[in-house]
């Protein structure tokens, strides 16, 4: 009877271990995919608009305890601050496929609910040539969130689009001061697809804006003419160019039914405007 006793007390000892061996590993990192989180903008009616960002933060949906791998991160109750530098960006130069890099690196596989972009002191919008500050006191604080509900599997590569809407997110107060109430879209592009292409004449102001899939988004050309519109949903989309070819006078152009494909480029080539 006694070795009866002493193997169950064994056979319990082993179960209490797998228990608790399965409790840490919900709590705990279980593989890494790399990240490359970019920044874009739609365009705006403004000569600049200047932000400070200090750092990006994601926000995880797992119940992570605080862990340190190697030194590369350190995730504090299910939050990882990337490796970003501090630096002052002009959201209107981000148009046409041109982006801002802000972080670029491995991190732990999981499930992400929000990202949030940490806003130094000097946001500052140009509006006929004067500079205005752009009051910004949440960014400062908790950051400029941003909803992202998207699962990063264990050794998979994720780019990262973190698409300003500039025309909808500044504000002009009753003091004529101007505030930022951003409006932005987080979207992975493994997730989504692009539609790239180009306009001529060379040197025209233009937007580009796809409709469909229940999303509108908008980009603007840059100075060689090309444009890229990042993080479309599968689907079908109606593309209009809006091009200035003459002060004051639009002339536009839409392209019906461009397909769009997860993960892959739609090129649509030249689009000549007459």
């Amino acid at each position: 009877m006694k070795n009866i006793a002493k193997i169950s007390l064994v056979l319990l000892s082993l179960l209490g271990l797998n228990s608790c061996s399965d409790d840490t590993n919900n709590n705990s990192v279980n593989g890494t995919s790399q990240v490359s989180i970019r920044m874009v903008d739609a365009p705006g009616d403004y000569d600049h608009v200047y932000v400070d960002v200090e750092s990006v933060v994601v926000k995880y949906n797992d119940d992570f305890e605080n862990i340190e791998i190697d030194d590369d991160y350190v995730l504090v109750d299910g939050e990882l601050e990337l490796n970003t530098e501090a630096k002052i960006y002009d959201l209107l130069e981000l148009t046409g496929g041109t982006y801002a890099l802000l972080a670029d690196q491995d991190v732990p596989a999981g499930s992400i609910g929000q990202v949030r972009l940490i806003l130094g002191d000097d946001n500052t919008v140009v509006v006929d040539g004067e500079t205005f500050p752009l009051d910004t006191p949440s960014a400062q604080q908790s950051g400029l969130k941003i909803q992202f509900n998207q699962t990063l599997e264990a050794g998979v590569f994720y780019t990262i689009v973190l698409d300003f809407d500039v025309e909808k997110s500044i504000v002009q107060q009753g003091n004529g001061g101007y505030s930022l109430k951003p409006v932005i879209r987080a979207t992975a592009i493994e997730a989504t697809g692009i539609i790239s292409g180009s306009i001529a004449p060379l040197n025209i102001p233009a937007t580009i804006t796809a409709v469909g899939a229940g999303v509108e988004v908008s980009t603007a050309v840059n100075a060689e003419g090309d444009f890229v519109l990042n993080g479309l949903p599968e689907g079908t989309y109606d593309l209009t160019i809006d091009a200035e070819l003459t002060t004051d006078v639009v002339t536009s152009i839409t392209l019906e039914d461009v397909t769009v494909v997860n993960g892959e480029n739609t090129a649509v080539g030249i689009i000549t405007i007459e």
